[in-house]
């Protein structure tokens, strides 16, 4: 089967997956980004520029690292971590988010809206448009605002309005919805920058296609580094975007196995968690047909996740297309094997994971044992862990950084009230 071809195309459907589900209003919006999008693809001069941005402006290629002490403590596989959180803005999203404001610049768009749930996505947002001179307002749950609040200090300083949004569990979902009324509002002179492969056609094909370089450039360098190619790739899912970029390059290439890391949460039986392959159904939501968790009437569940960025009910359909079709095998990680793999990497390894690319560092953890010496794990390190740090220090009870904190608030409050 040709993977690789199915997943980038411009009808948008994925087996039984994807599609375009939205009002009236926003079909030729759609039709024209898609058009938009195809066409530049095919464009040298819009690929040379992209390539250039990536070259000095992201910080492409980033490095493939071999985890050597993390290998020899776990006494099998040999791993290696693709190190997405040395991108500028800290994660992989700026690759999506570089080639998208390229379009929107191209189709004469004067104004940018996105959502966020860990506000990287919404920080490389704000960081594009803010290069390009592009209007900025960025929607986040009310609750990721409270608890990745460092991130929207950055995009306000950057010239985003970030809008916390009060609507629903106040989390992912509820920003997407706020961003999708938004459009529908003001929809010729605006583009919605989406931050993953979901929603509707042209969203997953076009967000695959620029992140897809991340598993481009690990063929290169592992095959440098070892000769060879990976046994295993992994990664963290969310919406899929961090995983689809590690594992498209390989899709075609049957050796290669691939495991999706979902959102554990406290735990799958319950309600707790964000693992859609565990306890979702197939249903349309904000613009596609993919795996979503929802009640038995069809509404989206309320989801919890100790990383923001994979706190969401949904997940892509090209990620449901390859877990149907057994390509992709799904698995999850509970947030306290989550924190505990935060840690084992930053002290084996000194690189602080994203809390969402931590789910993939448990997976590593559990199944690099059970390998030869002789075979190849490559996870994708899709961020760095700097953006958590109010969450790991509460959940790690850190006494001297909450004195610090409330030091740091007195000094404030002083402050104002002598000015």
């Amino acid at each position: 089967m040709d993977y690789k071809t199915t997943l980038i195309h411009k009808d948008g459907h994925f087996g039984s997956f994807g599609g375009r589900y939205v009002p009236e209003v926003l079909v030729p919006i759609m039709d024209d980004l898609r058009d938009a999008f195809f066409e530049a693809v095919e464009d040298e001069a819009f690929v040379r520029a992209l390539q250039k941005l990536h070259r000095t402006y992201t910080g492409r290629p980033t490095p493939l690292y071999h985890c050597e002490n993390l290998s020899e403590k776990l006494g099998g596989a040999q791993i290696f971590m693709k190190n997405e959180g040395l991108l500028h803005t800290g994660a992989h999203k700026i690759n999506h988010c570089v080639g998208q404001a390229l379009i929107a610049k191209r189709m004469g768009k004067k104004r940018v809206i996105a959502e966020t749930g860990a506000g990287q996505h919404g920080l490389a947002t704000a960081t594009v448009c803010a290069k390009f001179g592009l209007d900025c307002t960025v929607y986040m749950g009310a609750k990721d605002y409270a608890r990745q609040r460092p991130n929207v200090f950055w995009m306000e300083q950057l010239g985003a309005t970030v809008i916390p949004v009060t609507d629903g569990d106040q989390t992912l979902r509820d920003a997407i919805n706020a961003a999708l009324r938004d459009l529908i509002s003001h929809p010729e002179e605006t583009h919605y920058l989406l931050g993953t492969v979901c929603g509707p056609n042209p969203y997953p094909a076009m967000n695959t296609y620029f992140q897809k370089i991340i598993g481009e450039e690990v063929r290169t360098q592992i095959e440098d580094q070892t000769g060879g190619s990976p046994d295993y790739l992994i990664a963290c899912v969310g919406g899929g975007s961090n995983a689809l970029g590690l594992f498209y390059d390989f899709l075609d290439d049957e050796n290669v196995r691939m495991i999706g890391v979902e959102a554990g949460g406290k735990g799958v039986e319950g309600h707790e968690h964000a693992a859609r392959f565990q306890g979702g159904s197939v249903g349309v939501a904000e613009g596609f047909k993919s795996y979503f968790l929802q009640n038995g009437d069809g509404q989206l569940s309320s989801t919890h996740s100790i990383s923001a960025g994979l706190d969401y009910a949904g997940v892509g359909p090209q990620i449901a297309y390859l877990q149907e079709t057994k390509r992709v095998t799904f698995s999850y990680a509970m947030d306290r094997d989550v924190i505990s793999a935060y840690q084992r990497l930053a002290q084996t390894e000194g690189v602080f994971a994203a809390l969402e690319s931590s789910h993939a560092v448990a997976e590593v953890i559990k199944l690099a044992p059970t390998l030869n010496q002789e075979q190849i794990i490559v996870f994708n390190c899709s961020g760095r862990g700097d953006k958590d740090l109010f969450i790991v220090t509460k959940e790690l009870g850190d006494e001297g950084f909450k004195t610090f904190l409330s030091d740091e608030l007195a000094e404030m409050n002083k402050g104002s009230g002598s000015s």
